[in-house]
């Protein structure tokens, strides 16, 4: 049974969706992608395995889905900002150990979440066990950038990740690229209702490389297990870019490609994509 409810932060009311089995050791983070909501995370809320297994947790970020916009966009529609928010909500949800399934631009959240932790003066109590990256690679600046993504003219939906004001047709073109099939209604809707402002600071941001050093994190990370999992067929990430990154503790010591799955597997692919997570899972257990 989920349930909803909506959490004041000071980056805005965050619509909150919870799932699963309160008493496991950890809870499972679902971050969502760039002008999506938690309805994308729906076959694993609805999972009888996972829910009776492990507490899950999803939300709208600020300017998505049923979350409020920012109180102040320059300042939260930024990795930095997202990662406060949501660091803000498992404080309040009272979640210390945690395990982070990240896709697109919630994968960078994940990863300057885990910097902006180990940071916390005083030290933070909530502890992230592991990252799985969904259609994410580490970057920081115009470089980095440009080698982890394809350009914008291939394909050039891509564009359209960073553009406030979006027609019915370029949402529609964008959605379907981001998401695959099945298409549904709820998420061309959602890529209208999201606050322009949040792709545009966004991506601005991201760029010129405001936030951690995504590639320093993922390096030298020490605890904390990545797993890279990706569809083949991925329209936005160069896959070759991922492979040859340093990672600290990268899961089965591979990056992960599903075939004939694209930007969402998880969506696209939810079977074989649950099968992979439910082992992630158990090799996150805390020991």
């Amino acid at each position: 049974m989920l349930e909803e409810s909506t959490i004041t932060t000071t980056h805005g009311a965050i619509h909150v969706i919870q799932a699963g089995n309160t008493t496991s050791l950890f809870a499972l983070l679902l971050i969502h992608g760039n002008s999506s909501s938690s309805q994308v995370w729906r076959h694993i809320l609805q999972s009888e395995y996972l829910t009776s297994r492990y507490q899950i947790i999803a939300f709208d970020l600020p300017g998505h889905g049923q979350s409020s916009d920012a109180i102040e966009p320059e300042q939260t529609y930024t990795m930095r900002g997202y990662a406060e928010c949501a660091s803000e909500l498992l404080a309040q949800l009272q979640v210390t150990n945690v395990v982070i399934l990240g896709w697109s631009l919630g994968g960078h959240i994940a990863l300057e979440l885990s910097s902006l932790l180990q940071q916390h003066q005083p030290p933070s109590p909530i502890h992230i066990h592991s990252i799985m990256l969904v259609g994410t690679p580490p970057a920081s600046g115009p470089a980095q950038t440009a080698m982890g993504f394809f350009k914008t003219s291939k394909p050039p939906a891509m564009s359209f990740a960073s553009q406030e004001f979006l027609t019915e047709a370029e949402a529609t073109a964008f959605i379907h690229l981001v998401t695959g099939n099945p298409r549904e209604q709820w998420q061309r809707d959602g890529a209208i209702r999201t606050d322009g402002r949040a792709r545009r600071i966004m991506f601005a941001a991201f760029v010129v490389g405001r936030g951690v050093d995504q590639v320093q994190v993922v390096a030298q990370s020490k605890e904390t297990l990545y797993a890279v999992v990706n569809g083949a067929e991925e329209p936005f990430v160069n896959l070759d870019y991922l492979d040859d990154l340093t990672w600290g503790r990268l899961w089965k010591g591979k990056c992960i490609r599903m075939e004939g799955a694209g930007h969402a597997p998880f969506w696209e692919q939810p079977r074989e994509f649950e099968q992979i997570l439910r082992e992630f899972l158990v090799d996150s257990q805390p020991v």
